[in-house]
């Protein structure tokens, strides 16, 4: 019996707490990792918690129109958006820099984390990327989704995007990582 399967019993005979727990069991790690590749990793957690409460009140009403797991990237990717949006982000102010950062900062310097190496120009090339784009490739490499997948999770007002549309935008999106790895030295 498939996941979705097995979320469509449990929610058919009342138990929308077993489906909810099942399927965030079944689901939440990689969806974890999703929102963990979208935002720092705080915010991804904090993202999360906004992914469970939509999941845990929202899977009474799911219709099954395309597959579990689709709707809850779907899921996740409003609610890194809607995290994303909250006014107390956009006004949030960096504390000053202690002697404890100033040491943590001494100790990452001497570890391959250090400001410049190759894991910070990743990290900026992604940063690079909007949303939309970083969202593309997380799901269709990192995730494995399939392309009907993506699909659901960019739709926009209720209807899935065009495939083709979609793997058109992957192909320009990696000719453009390409570009942006060889400008900044990760490419030969």
């Amino acid at each position: 019996m498939t996941l979705d399967q097995r979320v469509r019993a449990l929610t058919a005979t009342g138990d929308a707490d077993g489906a909810a727990t099942e399927t965030l069991r079944a689901l939440g790690p990689g969806v974890l990792g999703y929102l963990a590749a979208m935002l720092p990793d705080d915010d991804a957690r904090d993202a999360f918690s906004l992914f469970a409460e939509d999941l845990w009140t929202g899977l009474p009403a799911f219709r099954g129109d395309c597959s579990l797991r689709a709707w809850a990237y779907r899921l996740a990717w409003h609610a890194a958006a809607r995290f994303s949006r909250e006014a107390w982000r956009r006004r949030r102010e960096p504390l000053p820099t202690s002697m404890a950062s100033r040491v943590a900062a001494e100790v990452a310097s001497g570890s391959g984390l250090a400001p410049g190496g190759r894991r910070d120009r990743l990290a900026q090339l992604r940063e690079a990327l909007t949303p939309e784009e970083r969202t593309l490739l997380v799901l269709r490499v990192d995730r494995e989704l399939e392309w009907p997948e993506v699909a659901v999770v960019l739709a926009e007002a209720g209807q899935p995007a065009s495939v083709p549309a979609l793997r058109k935008r992957f192909e320009r999106l990696k000719d453009r990582l390409a570009d942006l790895a060889r400008e900044r030295g990760l490419l030969d």
